[in-house]
């Protein structure tokens, strides 16, 4: 009886194991903090490229009313 307990234990713990490697390797060690600095940094740049479009659309505005 403790052969069997001990067997299915660590088949449980492989299953375990290879469950967490799987899904490891599918969706990456990405942490919650590094999620995050990614949304922050793509937030900048679109807020930069609109600054540019603004800019871009005033200097056609003032080359217009000269």
């Amino acid at each position: 009886m403790s052969r069997q307990l001990i067997g299915s234990l660590l088949v449980a713990a492989v299953i375990v194991a290879v469950t967490i490697v799987a899904v490891t390797a599918k969706l990456g060690p990405t942490s919650a903090a590094e999620l995050e600095s990614r949304e922050e940094r793509q937030e900048e740049r679109l807020e930069q490229q609109e600054e540019r479009r603004e800019d871009q659309q005033e200097r056609q505005e003032d080359r217009g009313e000269n």
